[in-house]
């Protein structure tokens, strides 16, 4: 049994969507998804496009600096959203995956005393998380293998030597 839970980019769309139905069946209309960067900044335009949301905001907030290495809270980066503009709006914000929970709180905390209502929606949530999502494709435990951060960042290539053609 692996210790990592590994999400497919094929699986990764039919999670996508399972999770967009979820929110279709529970009856919440979204007139914005919040996406929190980065992790959730996928899922967010997924579901944006599979809710035929065209208002798709995003908080920058940073928490993990590793594997398994935390800040000891989650700090938001800039550019900052302005809270006045998710005023009485029914907001779906959306992360990668609910671990600590602690991000996800924050979030919904600074949204909170603007929107007329918010849901938060996640691809994985671990139980150990402070907060559940209103919509959780799967639980787990293990560490999440996403198909956007599994991979090293590219790097530039090594200059080779200059080859003429005449």
């Amino acid at each position: 049994m692996s210790d990592r839970e590994v999400l497919t980019w094929d699986l990764y769309g039919r999670a996508a969507r399972e999770l967009a139905q979820a929110v279709v069946d529970s009856g919440f209309v979204p007139d914005i998804v919040l996406g929190i960067a980065r992790g959730g900044l996928i899922p967010a335009g997924s579901l944006a496009y599979a809710l035929d949301c065209k208002n798709l905001f995003t908080m920058n907030v940073e928490f993990y600096t590793g594997v398994g290495a935390t800040l000891d809270v989650p700090v938001m980066l800039p550019p900052f959203l302005d809270a006045s503009e998710l005023d009485n709006a029914q907001v779906l914000i959306v992360d990668d995956v609910a671990d600590s929970g602690k991000t996800l709180e924050m979030v919904y905390s600074f949204c909170r005393g603007h929107v007329a209502d918010s849901r938060t929606a996640v691809l994985y949530e671990k139980p150990r998380s402070i907060i559940k999502a209103d919509f959780t494709w799967r639980v787990t435990d293990k560490w999440i293998n996403f198909p956007w951060s599994t991979e090293p960042p590219v790097t530039p290539a090594r200059p080779t030597e200059e080859k003429h053609v005449r």
